[in-house]
């Protein structure tokens, strides 16, 4: 669904300003290959915070407590 929109708002855009619109088409590819460390880098950190997480809860759950 939201490719859909994306789709319908970026033929609005080339309605309105072709020129604008195919810079958007150019430039996508490019932001997402700039944005692409950054993700991996929030995996990366999201998958410590979680494995802390499982640290810091492994004695109770030894223990039982749920």
């Amino acid at each position: 669904m939201n490719t859909l929109l994306l789709f319908f708002a970026w033929l609005v855009l080339l309605v309105v300003c072709w020129p604008l619109a195919l810079l958007a088409l150019v430039l996508a590819p490019l932001v997402w290959l700039i944005a692409l460390p950054f993700r991996l880098l929030g995996a990366a950190v999201e998958g410590v915070f979680a494995l802390v997480r499982a640290l810091f809860l492994l004695p109770a759950r030894l223990l039982g407590h749920r």
